[in-house]
């Protein structure tokens, strides 16, 4: 399937489920399509991967280590304009918290990503 051909996240909560299931279906292009080209993403304490190519390398090797995800339990959307913050309660303890921008599409992506906020 091609970039052009996946869901886009028409809110800022599709984009969670989104991420689950394209982790999950090992879709490198989809989970890339998920992130602006400039986003910064806290994988864990003291690692930041930037931008599209390192974000890229990052989810080609987090994908072939072949984790598994299932949802959490995503909390209610904060929103303002084009903004939105997200957040969600795995099921580990761990909270995420990412910021999410509109594109001028309408579709939503995120700019933002930590993974544990509590890490």
């Amino acid at each position: 399937m091609s970039t052009d051909d996946r869901p886009v996240a028409a809110e800022p909560a599709d984009l969670e489920r989104l991420f689950v299931q394209r982790v999950n279906d090992r879709d490198v292009d989809g989970l890339v399509a998920l992130f602006e080209d400039d986003a910064a993403i806290a994988v864990s304490p003291g690692q930041t991967v930037a931008g599209g190519a390192a974000i890229r390398r990052f989810f080609e090797e987090y994908v072939a280590s072949g984790v598994t995800l299932t949802l959490g339990d995503q909390q209610p959307v904060l929103r303002t304009g084009d903004i939105a913050l997200t957040s969600t309660r795995l099921a580990d303890g761990g909270v995420t918290a990412e910021v999410a921008r509109r594109q001028p599409d309408g579709s939503w992506r995120w700019a933002l990503d930590q993974w544990n906020v509590l890490a």
